[in-house]
């Protein structure tokens, strides 16, 4: 189904990701990151982001998708877990702000032992804005010099208590 017929109301649903995800995995990966953070420098080609998410990503974490529509579904969002680290969560442009990223944080939760961690860039108020939202709490800054985006980013912490 096209995008510009997805229901504003339709419910998504969540499911664990399988291999044969990845395309549609890569593309709301970089649909997201390019709308939501267009000063981020672009480092990596679209076929090294895609080989990226097929041997590290989905192999490497817990990753769910969400998808709206039948016949067929289309995969309009994803999170993926490491451990106690959610390491990605990101929504198709189109589809912010009905319900998908909630529902996908709320499958991260219920696979998480009670606590989770995750670094958000300064920048992106939006995404900070969303995680405050849902009780996390901003820990630790830092200058950006540990990730490759040179990017300054802030720790986030949830726990159940």
């Amino acid at each position: 189904m096209p995008p510009s017929q997805l229901s504003g109301a339709e419910s998504p649903r969540v499911r664990k990701a399988v291999p044969a995800d990845g395309q549609a995995v890569t593309a709301v990966f970089l649909a997201s990151r390019a709308s939501a953070m267009p000063y981020l420098p672009r480092l990596h080609s679209d076929e090294e982001t895609r080989a990226w998410i097929d041997a590290v990503v989905l192999p490497g974490s817990d990753v769910w998708v969400a998808e709206l529509g039948d016949d067929p579904a289309e995969i309009v969002g994803f999170a993926a877990l490491d451990g106690t680290v959610l390491d990605h969560l990101y929504l198709r442009p189109d589809v912010r702000r009905r319900g998908i990223g909630s529902a996908l944080l709320d499958a991260v939760r219920a696979a998480s032992p009670g606590e989770l961690s995750l670094r958000v860039f300064q920048r992106n108020t939006d995404a900070r804005a969303f995680y405050e939202r849902h009780g996390f709490t901003a820990r630790a800054y830092d200058d950006g010099s540990r990730n490759e985006e040179n990017e300054p980013d802030v720790t986030y912490h949830w726990t159940t208590g």
